[in-house]
């Protein structure tokens, strides 16, 4: 950054805590993005979605007044109240909200609530949009996480706030949706990706990035977009454990560790079985440790993709991976391409 100063937002451990369990259904790299607001004069609706913690630079203006970290509108002389409506890049099923109103003091909205929709097209005037976070009371340069209980498939988001004001982040957390039904059985997937449903389930450390960045799509955008552990200072390993999106065989894999040069793992393997029915996480991480090996423990290098088929053991249909590491360090990306079971 350049010579100013700024302040950054005040972590908050519960909705951390969420965010490890679940899919950032909001966030750009899925595709979502705000796609139309009533007001955004002081601060645009596209930063609402930014992924990185809202910011607050004390002497920064543009010129509509005082800049801010979020999207704020203007002071409303009229009767009714702002919204600002997303677009969910990939359509999932919702568990928490957090409401993120950091920095925002004397313009935050006193209330807002959220309302969902799925159809074609996107939604208009005529849209019946359904309710999932009833209005309720906000407080200035706070967290609000509201956790919610609703099965269905979700596509658009629509904020409301009352009457006006400034709204930091809305992070959406859930579970991507996948149509397996419209993937033929003999369709090459990635079996693992965040967008076909993957998710990472247990660890045992991610001090400086969490096991769902190496699903997610695309590269890695630079050394923090990866799984990566503490210096391990104690004998043993790093390890996680995935969900696939879909059980599958899996014909090649690849692990990547770009941007990872002086703190890539010297080494990795990978253990997978088909898991059937409900687990608790310490079971299955204790189970974990005597699956059969789907890649026998690989040597890795610095920034680069390493790719393997030859390698890999003839395990049939597998859900779940356990990714090891040796000793730590960080892995940017997994894939793992193969047919659904």
């Amino acid at each position: 950054m350049s010579s100013e100063q700024w302040i950054a937002a005040k972590p908050s451990p519960q909705v951390d805590e969420i965010a490890q369990r679940f899919v950032d259904l909001s966030h750009p790299r899925l595709g979502s993005k705000a796609i139309s607001c009533s007001d955004d004069f002081f601060a645009p609706m596209e930063r609402i979605l930014s992924p990185q913690s809202p910011i607050f630079v004390p002497d920064k203006y543009d010129d509509n007044g005082k800049w801010m970290d979020g999207w704020e509108s203007r002071r409303k002389r009229v009767a009714g109240h702002d919204w600002c409506i997303i677009k969910l890049g990939a359509p999932g099923r919702i568990h928490a909200f957090d409401i993120e109103t950091s920095h925002f003091t004397g313009n935050f909205p006193p209330a807002a609530s959220i309302e969902a929709w799925s159809g074609e097209g996107e939604p208009d005037e005529k849209t019946e949009w359904q309710t999932l976070v009833p209005q309720m009371d906000l407080q200035g340069d706070s967290h609000h996480l509201v956790e919610i209980e609703n099965g269905e498939v979700w596509s658009y988001l629509r904020l409301n706030i009352f009457p006006d004001g400034g709204v930091a982040r809305l992070r959406v957390f859930g579970e991507i949706f996948k149509d397996w039904d419209a993937v033929s059985n003999s369709e090459i997937v990635d079996l693992a990706a965040q967008v076909n449903g993957g998710t990472a389930i247990i660890w045992n450390d991610a001090h400086f990035g969490v096991p769902s960045n190496m699903i997610a799509p695309g590269r890695g955008i630079n050394m923090g977009d990866g799984w990566e552990t503490a210096r391990r200072r104690i004998p043993g390993n790093d390890w996680s454990i995935l969900k696939l999106g879909h059980s599958g065989i899996v014909e090649n894999l690849v692990v990547d560790t770009k941007f990872f040069k002086g703190n890539f793992p010297d080494r990795c393997s990978i253990r997978a079985a088909l898991i059937e029915g409900e687990i608790g996480s310490d079971e299955l991480a204790k189970q974990s440790e005597n699956w059969p090996i789907l890649l026998p423990e690989v040597k890795l290098s610095a920034d680069a993709e390493h790719e393997f088929s030859d390698e890999l053991a003839a395990l049939g249909p597998i859900s779940h991976l356990r990714l090891d590491i040796f000793p730590d360090g960080g892995i940017s990306r997994l894939r793992l391409f193969g047919k659904k079971a």
